[in-house]
């Protein structure tokens, strides 16, 4: 029954706590430093603190929420340690009144004297969230060291020995202690000489490979084989080759003619051995035909002894003779196999390669100058390129997205001379916007006139260009637009000419194409009153227009 009435007591001050709309909160058992003496009336009746949470009971006295519930665990039937009053769940309520003027009360930091700060009870553990003298615990790994926050950034980047730093070989991230060791032992991009001096420094990952190229590594001569002793230095190679070509062609000549004295001394060996060896087959044929004679003559003859003694000298000489033809027969076959022409002849084809390779190098020189030259076009195109995207960018650093514009026409005389003559009749200023998400817009110059004001006046015109927006603007454009000609005196004599644009016009309706028919004024301004040497409307032979839109009433998508 007490289980099921502690319970109870608990969800009842669940219920009354959900109801709060109170996000301000401290923590409990803590020692605060009050700026005011703390009255007793916001103190708890059982651990004498700062009441966290306050409930009252029957009696009105207020408690701390796990005060008042430890007192119902300690006691069957809990009583008020004033008054000795029980207390009775049912008359206990959360004071919210008396929680709020608490969680107001205002405190000192508990970090005093270096923070000054006062803050509001509910407010103190924000506070030491955002408190610049707050010890806080270094956040990289194995970092155990307690700093103010105030100097957290200086020891995350500059002082803590577990943080991290891009290793500025190999761009790794390196924790700090270990940066020397891994720059030094590890990293694949460290920098280190050539151990041939020459002057190189090589990422050590590419050592290796740089060994096999390293102009100051000692190499032997290519035609070490045919007889040129110098060992040289790989830089210094080509040039002993091109010096010492004469003598290496000597060398492989020489070497050539006593391949070719061997082999006409192995031919002649090998014909010698062939005579050996028909005349030792000839003889066992004669010992064979005798031997078949005196086989013959041994069974008429009757001296048994005398022709026993025949027959074995002929056996003997025979098998000797036997022995003899084997020895040749094998002598020959190493002979053959030691003096095997096949070797000598791939030498001999190699050599002729080599020596047209080295007739047709004159050739690849030829073919190399030729895809040199080819390399030099392409560069020269990469470089227009280059050089027109350049301007491209230049032209979008300058656009404009209040809706005014600043054009300046430089090489005015030149470009007055090409409408004249029909070359280019107009020219465009680059694009400007109302906003960045707004309408597009440009000027357009006739320099000789249009219409109206064909070869006496300079005509201006505005146009409604296509936009990447125009299905969120409304249409028609209805804004007012002004059109000058700045004067560059300083005395703001400009010239101006201010008209609205009409909704019944096509030129400001939604654009279809590329861009609407310009609308604006064919006589604008006066030959005779621009070019006028009274007049400081061109000057270095550059003039300068300017658009405004009235941007009054527009809505900013």
């Amino acid at each position: 029954m007490a289980s099921e009435e502690l319970t109870g007591l608990s969800n009842s001050f669940t219920r009354q706590n959900s109801t709060s709309g109170i996000s301000l909160d401290f923590e409990p058992d803590t020692d605060y430093h009050f700026i005011e003496t703390l009255e007793e009336r916001y103190k708890c009746a059982y651990c004498h603190l700062v009441l966290h949470n306050p409930h009252q009971t029957g009696c009105g006295h207020r408690f701390c929420q796990h005060c008042i519930i430890s007192l119902r665990e300690l006691n069957a039937v809990p009583t008020c340690p004033v008054d000795k009053e029980t207390i009775k769940v049912q008359e206990v309520f959360k004071d919210n009144c008396c929680k709020r003027e608490v969680l107001n009360l205002q405190v000192f930091c508990k970090n005093v004297p270096e923070c000054n700060s006062k803050i509001i009870l509910g407010r103190y553990q924000d506070h030491l969230q955002q408190c610049l003298f707050e010890s806080v615990q270094c956040t990289n790994d194995e970092c155990h060291d307690q700093i103010l926050r105030k100097d957290l950034k200086d020891h995350l980047s500059l002082h803590c020995k577990f943080r991290e730093e891009i290793c500025q070989y190999c761009n790794q991230y390196v924790v700090s202690i270990n940066l020397k060791n891994h720059e030094k032992n590890e990293c694949p991009d460290f920098p280190v000489p050539c151990l041939h001096n020459c002057s190189q420094i090589i990422l050590k990952k590419e050592m290796d490979k740089h060994f096999s190229v390293c102009p100051e590594a000692e190499v032997d001569c290519p035609y070490k084989q045919y007889g040129c002793p110098v060992q040289i230095k790989r830089g210094k190679l080509a040039e002993h080759e091109n010096a010492a070509l004469r003598e290496h062609m000597l060398q492989i000549l020489d070497k050539n003619s006593k391949l070719e004295e061997q082999i006409s001394d192995l031919y002649k060996s090998l014909e010698f051995k062939e005579i050996k060896i028909q005349q030792l087959a000839d003889t066992v044929k004669k010992c064979e035909k005798d031997f078949r004679q005196f086989t013959q003559l041994l069974g008429k003859n009757s001296n048994l002894m005398v022709n026993t003694q025949t027959l074995a000298s002929h056996i003997d000489k025979s098998a000797w003779l036997e022995t003899q033809v084997r020895q040749l027969i094998q002598m020959s076959n190493q002979q053959q196999s030691k003096f095997d022409l096949r070797p000598l002849l791939e030498t001999i084809e190699n050599i002729k390669q080599k020596i047209a390779f080295m007739e047709t190098y004159d050739q690849r020189l030829v073919v190399l100058e030729g895809q040199s030259t080819e390399h030099d076009v392409h560069i020269s195109i990469h470089k227009a390129h280059l050089n027109k995207n350049e301007e491209r960018f230049k032209l979008l650093e300058g656009t404009c997205y209040n809706g005014k514009l600043i054009w300046k026409i430089i090489d005015y005389k030149m470009k007055k001379k090409e409408a004249m003559e029909g070359r280019t009749v107009s020219i465009f200023s680059q694009p400007f916007y109302t906003s960045r998400c707004g309408y597009r817009l440009c000027a357009r110059a006739y320099l000789n006139g249009d219409g109206a004001g064909k070869g006496t006046h300079v005509s201006l015109y505005f146009v409604v260009m296509r936009g990447e927006f125009d299905s969120l603007l409304p249409w028609p454009f209805k804004q007012k637009v002004t059109l000058m000609l700045l004067d560059q005196s300083g005395k703001k004599n400009h010239i101006v000419e201010v008209f609205r644009a009409d909704p019944n016009s096509s030129s400001f309706k939604r654009p279809d194409g590329e861009m609407n028919i310009a609308s604006g004024c064919p006589r604008f301004v006066a030959h005779t009153v621009l070019e006028n040497v009274k007049n400081t409307y061109v000057k270095d032979d550059t003039l300068f227009m300017k658009v405004v839109v009235d941007l009054t009433d527009l809505e900013e998508l």
